[in-house]
């Protein structure tokens, strides 16, 4: 017979949804930390050829940028509607804002990203590029900064 597996706060994320979330941003990180590296050191110069690893991280931080998607709808479903039910009290008010500032950058970096790779003309993309890459990894620290702080909130006081 299968174990059920442990309870969790009904508000919080699955302990699946958490680890997508930390797999999916770390995959994003080292494909797209890379990428800028080789193609603005090795890759740079107007005579310069791609790195050969240029365009299969691409296609790494490509699909990685699918799962992220994937991932944000699991929280959308779930996590969000329940969180924001339960920030009007006071216990739970400060993760609201996080909560909010973190989707903003979600929504930034999706939307520069979809620039990137279907609309930005070439003499853009530099400038566009750098502002994605400084967004994802704002939402990395933001991701971070957010589902920390539940730890730091302290325990209600108990009657009695």
């Amino acid at each position: 017979m299968r174990a059920s597996p442990p309870p969790h706060h009904g508000h919080r994320p699955s302990p699946f949804q958490r680890r997508w979330a930390q797999a999916v941003a770390g995959l994003l990180l080292l494909s797209g930390g890379p990428w800028l590296l080789l193609h603005y050191t090795v890759g740079a110069g107007a005579d310069a050829l791609p790195h050969p690893a240029e365009p299969w991280l691409m296609r790494l931080h490509g699909a990685a940028a699918f799962a992220a998607l994937f991932g944000a709808g699991l929280l959308a479903g779930h996590h969000v509607p329940r969180s924001w039910h339960l920030a009007h009290r006071p216990r739970h008010a400060h993760q609201r804002r996080s909560g909010l500032l973190l989707l903003g950058l979600g929504v930034a970096v999706v939307l520069s990203g979809y620039t990137l790779y279907y609309l930005a003309p070439e003499a853009w993309r530099p400038a566009l590029g750098w502002a994605h890459a400084g967004l994802g990894l704002a939402g990395v620290a933001v991701g971070t900064w957010h589902g920390r702080r539940r730890r730091a909130v302290p325990p209600l006081p108990t009657a009695g």
